[in-house]
């Protein structure tokens, strides 16, 4: 069973996307043990519904999930937090990453950069 105190809150202005915060969010949440192995996660459409999201989001997001091994879905029946342990330095590093990426794109953003000629920026850049 889920520990009620276990929500999925998403930022819009983070600048990471949805998928992310929810794959970022469940991890840490095992990681803090407010997640355990069994314990059923909502389903997609019930997510999607409470966070106002499209339901492709939450299931990107399960999907990614299950790929790593800490999901696992039983058709029919749900999807539920494995056994397998969450790589804590992995997901550490994912998050740090993730966060200096937002932080670049909103600096960008700030000085009337879009996202593409910062990703062109960063493509051409060469360090002396």
């Amino acid at each position: 069973m889920i520990d009620r105190d276990f929500r999925v809150a998403l930022d819009a202005s983070g600048g990471v996307p949805f998928y992310r915060q929810i794959i970022q969010q469940i991890e840490h949440a095992i990681l803090a043990r407010k997640l355990e192995p069994g314990d059923r996660l909502p389903t997609i459409r019930a997510l999607a519904i409470e966070l106002k999201i499209n339901p492709n989001t939450i299931a990107r997001a399960y999907g990614e999930l299950e790929i790593r091994g800490i999901v696992v879905t039983q058709v029919g029946s749900g999807t539920y937090v494995s056994n397998r342990p969450v790589d804590s330095a992995r997901a550490e590093l994912e998050s740090r990453i993730e966060a200096k990426v937002a932080a670049f794109v909103r600096d960008m953003e700030a000085l009337g950069l879009d996202r593409e000629r910062a990703i062109g920026l960063i493509r051409d850049y060469e360090e002396d």
